[in-house]
């Protein structure tokens, strides 16, 4: 697998975001292409510690007991759940949220010391390793279904 924290594997990342535009169409799902840029913005900062998140007990337990079939699968499927966070249902503006998640994709080109959590909200502790299967599979997750 890529490394998202590998300067060359990142710009491979940020070279298909650059693929996308304002006309970008999924293939599945219901984003629009400016809510998947934000949508894949959101985990970024939870590793960066920007952002958080708020997992219910119960659904702690669901995730640790989840996180390793999604560890091992080699890539998300289609219409999988996500954090109620993460969802976007509001327009944004194109450039400004693509340029964003290429600032925060970069930011993560600086190697494993910028995440900030020792412990995922929902997947609990996660190895560098871990925390790299998870940012790349989502990147590339969301890139497939736009067509980059």
């Amino acid at each position: 697998m890529k490394n998202i924290f590998d300067s060359k594997d990142n710009q491979e990342i940020i070279a298909r975001i650059h693929n996308l535009t304002p006309e970008s169409k999924a293939l599945w799902g219901k984003m629009s292409v400016d809510q998947m840029l934000s949508h894949c913005i959101a985990p970024i900062h939870v590793a960066l510690g920007t952002e958080k998140i708020n997992v219910p007990i119960p659904l702690r337990i669901i995730g640790r007991l989840m996180k390793k079939s999604w560890l091992d699968a080699p890539e998300f499927k289609k219409n999988s759940p996500t954090a109620k966070e993460f969802i976007r249902k509001e327009s944004y503006d194109f450039k400004t949220t693509k340029n964003e998640l290429i600032k925060s994709v970069e930011k993560l080109s600086e190697g494993f010391q910028v995440v900030q959590l020792e412990t995922h909200p929902f997947w609990g502790k996660l190895t560098e390793k871990d925390w790299n299967n998870l940012q790349w599979k989502h990147l590339d997750h969301h890139l497939r279904q736009f067509g980059v």
